[in-house]
Order: C-alpha cells, then sequence, then structure tokens
C-alpha cells in the first residue's frame, strides 16, 4: 500500500462513526499553571463547555481549542491536578443556576452564596453564561424611561428601559455611586411602570467596598428587588472574567419572563484585565497595550444581550449600565473608545469638577444619550431642552471671564443665572428626587424665579419650595405628575405659585 492510503485508512478509522465516545471525550492533562490546564486528547471538546477532572473536584472550562491541545481555564481548584490525570468533557455549556430566590442575596460568578446564607432554589433554570444577543425582530424600540433620581442625568442624558449607558471617569470621581443611587430610586415606582429588578455585578473590588455597598443596599431597603454578583480582587482572574457573563444571564432569566432588569458592571475595565491574564496564560497573541485583539468583540457580546424584546417575546427589559475607569481623563485609550462605540451613549465624571465640589461631576459637553428624549415624559423633555445649552454656555462664560472685570449686564445675567442652575443640579449621594421634585427644581431656574435667590442659600429654598407645593398645590401636583406637556396656562400657575412661596417666606428681592 501507498503511504498516502495507509493514513487515509487510518484516519478513516479514527473518525468513524463508531469510534468509541471515550476515545472523543477523554483526554490527559498534560501541564498545568497559573489556573490554566493544557489537556490533550478531547478531541469532541466544544468552547465554553465545562470539563471535569477524574478523582477531583476541580471544575474548569475549555477556553482555547488547539490543533493539538484544549486550554481549560479552572474557576475550582482542588490542587490536586497533575500531569497526566484524565479529564473529560460533560456535555454542558458553562452555566449558573437562576431562580426567584436569588433576589436580595449575593452570590459568587457561578451561582454559589456568599452572604453566610443557604441558598435552596425552587423551580431553578440553568442559564449559559455566554448567549447569542436577540436578533433585530426580537426587539422592540426603548421608549419607556429608567429613571436614575439623579436630575442632571433624568434632564440631560435621560436612560431607557433596554439602553447601554456607559458611566466613565477617572477614579473617585463617583460612577459606583450613580450605579447605587439608580438602584436606590427603582424602590420609587411612579407613572405605573413596572418594577426593575436589580443586579449588581462587582468585578475585581476589595471585599470591604462589596459589604459597605451591600450594606447600604441593605438600608436602603434596596435588596428587596436586587441581587448582588461578586468576584473580588482575592478571586482568580477566571472567576473575575466570568463574573459579567454570570449576572446578565441572571438578568436575563428575569428578563425572558417580562420583567424590567438594571444590570450595573462595576467595571468592565477590571474585567478586560481579567480577560488579558487569561489570554496571555493561554498565548493568545498580544496587542494594542497588550489585550488579545478579540477584547472589543468579548465586550460587544455582552453589551449586546441588552435589549427591550418585543410584545410577542414577552416585552421584558435588560438595561446595561457599564462602568468603565479612565487613566488621566483619557478617554482615548484602547478599552474606553471599544465600550463607547458599543454603548447608546455616556455620563462622562469629571476629576477637575468632583473637585471643584459640583457632584455628580458630570461634564455636560461629553456625556450624551443616544435614546434622549424618546425615554422622557413630555414635561421633563419640554424643561431639559434649554438646560444643556445654558449650562455649556455657562462653562464657556466662565472660562472666558475669569480673567476679565469689564461685563455687560447680559453677560452677568447669564453667568448669575448658570451659577445657579450648577448649583440646583448638585445632588447628595443616595438622595435620589422623583420627577415631579426635577421638573420644579429645574423649572424654578430656567423661568429665572431663583435669580434674586443667594447661591448659598439655593438647596434650602428648593427642598423647601418642593415641599410646599406637594402640600399646598394638589392640583398643580395632579397635572404635573401625569407627564404631559406644561401648557402657558400650567406654567402661569406654577409661576404665581413660586412667587407666592417666595412672599411667605420671605426670599428673594
Amino acid at each position: 500500500m501507498k503511504p498516502e492510503e495507509i493514513i487515509q485508512k487510518i484516519e478513516k478509522q479514527l473518525y468513524s462513526a463508531q469510534t468509541d465516545p471515550e476515545l472523543v471525550n477523554f483526554g490527559f492533562v498534560e501541564s498545568v499553571g497559573d489556573g490554566i490546564v493544557r489537556a490533550s486528547g478531547l478531541s469532541n471538546v466544544g468552547y465554553y463547555e465545562e470539563v471535569e477532572f477524574e478523582g477531583d473536584d476541580s471544575l474548569g472550562f475549555a477556553l482555547n481549542i488547539d490543533e493539538d491541545f484544549v486550554s481549560i481555564v479552572l474557576l475550582k481548584d482542588s490542587g490536586h491536578i497533575v500531569r497526566g490525570m484524565k479529564v473529560k468533557t460533560t456535555g454542558k455549556v458553562l452555566n449558573i443556576e437562576v431562580s426567584e430566590k436569588l433576589i436580595g442575596r449575593v452570590v459568587s460568578a457561578v451561582g454559589q452564596p456568599i452572604d453566610g446564607k443557604d441558598l435552596k432554589h425552587e423551580n431553578a433554570v440553568l442559564y449559559p453564561v455566554e448567549k447569542i444577543a436577540p436578533g433585530i425582530i426580537e426587539r422592540s424600540s426603548v421608549d419607556r424611561p429608567l429613571k436614575t433620581g439623579i436630575k442632571a442625568i433624568d434632564s440631560m442624558t435621560p436612560i431607557g428601559r433596554g439602553q447601554r449607558e456607559l458611566i466613565i471617569g477617572d477614579r473617585g470621581t463617583g460612577k459606583t455611586a450613580i450605579a447605587i443611587d439608580t438602584i436606590i430610586n427603582q424602590k420609587k415606582l411612579d407613572l405605573g411602570l413596572k418594577r426593575v429588578i436589580c443586579v449588581y455585578c462587582s468585578i475585581g473590588q476589595k471585599k470591604s467596598n462589596l459589604a459597605a455597598i451591600t450594606a447600604k443596599l441593605k438600608d436602603e431597603g434596596a435588596m428587596d428587588y436586587t441581587i448582588v454578583t461578586a468576584a473580588t480582587a482575592s478571586d482568580p482572574a477566571s472567576m473575575q472574567y466570568i463574573a459579567p457573563l454570570a449576572a446578565c444571564a441572571i438578568g436575563e432569566y428575569f428578563m425572558d419572563r417580562g420583567e424590567d432588569v438594571l444590570l450595573v458592571y462595576d467595571d468592565l475595565t477590571k474585567h478586560a484585565w481579567a480577560y488579558r491574564q487569561l489570554s496571555l496564560l493561554i498565548k493568545r497573541p498580544a496587542g494594542r497595550e497588550a489585550y488579545p485583539g478579540d477584547i472589543f468583540y468579548l465586550h460587544s457580546r455582552l453589551l449586546e444581550r441588552a435589549s427591550r424584546m418585543s410584545d410577542k417575546r414577552g416585552g421584558g427589559t435588560l438595561t446595561a449600565l457599564p462602568i468603565i475607569e479612565t487613566q488621566g481623563n483619557d478617554m482615548s485609550a484602547y478599552i474606553p473608545t471599544n465600550v463607547i462605540s458599543i454603548t447608546d451613549g455616556q455620563i462622562y465624571l469629571e476629576a477637575d469638577l468632583f473637585n471643584a465640589g459640583i457632584r455628580p461631576a458630570i461634564n455636560v459637553g461629553l456625556s450624551v444619550s443616544r435614546v434622549g428624549g424618546a425615554a422622557q415624559t413630555k414635561s421633563m423633555k419640554q424643561l431639559a431642552g434649554p438646560v444643556r445649552l445654558e449650562l455649556s454656555q455657562f462653562r464657556e462664560l466662565q472660562s472666558f471671564t475669569q480673567f476679565g472685570s469689564d461685563l455687560d449686564d447680559a453677560t452677568i445675567k447669564k453667568l448669575e443665572r448658570g451659577k445657579r442652575l450648577t448649583e440646583i443640579l448638585k445632588q447628595p449621594q443616595y438622595n435620589p428626587y422623583d420627577e415631579l421634585s426635577q421638573i420644579l427644581s429645574i423649572f424654578a431656574v430656567t423661568h429665572g424665579l431663583f435669580d434674586d435667590i443667594e447661591i448659598d442659600n439655593i438647596i434650602e429654598v428648593e427642598n423647601k419650595l418642593i415641599d410646599y407645593i406637594k402640600t399646598s398645590a394638589p392640583e398643580l401636583v395632579k397635572k404635573l405628575s401625569s407627564g404631559a406637556k406644561i401648557e402657558s396656562d400650567l406654567s402661569k400657575d406654577l409661576e404665581s405659585k413660586i412667587a407666592e412661596f417666595k412672599k411667605i417666606n420671605n426670599y428673594g428681592a
């Protein structure tokens, strides 16, 4: 026989339908180290398939399938894996067990409780951590608001249910604070909107930070509708890599049941670091900033899973708030530009504004929502229109006039209005505002009714005004709460009521 015929005969025997499944689904450990196992054999293994080690309780999944070897990432390592150990496939894609019982719990990236209590699922469903995002036909347009309770966001960069809005900024500028305030605000339901299940995913943070956030959510009563998924800084890179995928699978379970879900990824910078570490260990070629070439694809697969489903698919929504940390306000780095191009807008927090006492430190010029007014009530949309323009003009004038002293009356008036608008948009942490309160505040400033109030007294006057209108003008409150456009008659009534409030309390000139 010719050599070619011998090779063909051997290949036919190796890959025939009668091949013993054990020869296909078993392999042997060739090397182990840094949480990565290289195994030979496993000719029938699939991408993301769970694998088990014979006589050992370690668990891993296949992340790289080469011609001769399979690279297995360990999620649970007993430390007893050695060269020559038998490894077998399970036929299962890496998944997480999900049920209603997860609400109010803190779980790991593989769904194990880490809050010190037992977790007993009822009617649990296994959801794959990696899943193809819904297609265009299965989706609906985003037109319902997801209120953050933060005046600057709900007025200028509104978020819709099913949107992906990036929160980006340097370390310590209040990114997590915005996400936590948004979760707390979901306790206040209005305009007949459905409840929102919140999933907070902590990636690579210190355990003390995670404990503080969980305690705050519990104090505010937000854990009644929140699930915390965590892979802390002490967890291996594999767990930090899986954490946001597992959190997304949990969110999809509730979305598929027709629920509205808010999902916070805190933060995807550390997720990218974990993926880079794993990729370098399994010897994938490094590209820009040592990240592998598919880092964009990784985050796009994850964030594309956020959507608003069509009524045929239950009408559920999954809103994503990914967080990205920048270095020295550099938005042009690899990961920030990647995630900016994937999301439907970004809230950019600036360190200089934060240090100047403007909190939340939102840069109006660089923050945008590509869903915008579609996810706002008509009254908020009408009032918020001039806010961004006035703030932008104020910031320009402020930098232009800081060295000059001779200013005309119109410029002085614009500067004074801008100062009051900046002051009204400041907001303490854990103190979200309902929409009526936001409308009253913005209306008073943009219509010049606070022009004669001292800047130091603005916040005090604002709070008293909101309480006064809510208690003494139920008809006005009812009209404003409907979400309808503010007509001229309603505007005049509101102006006269604010003037009456100022007169009673001796505010202004």
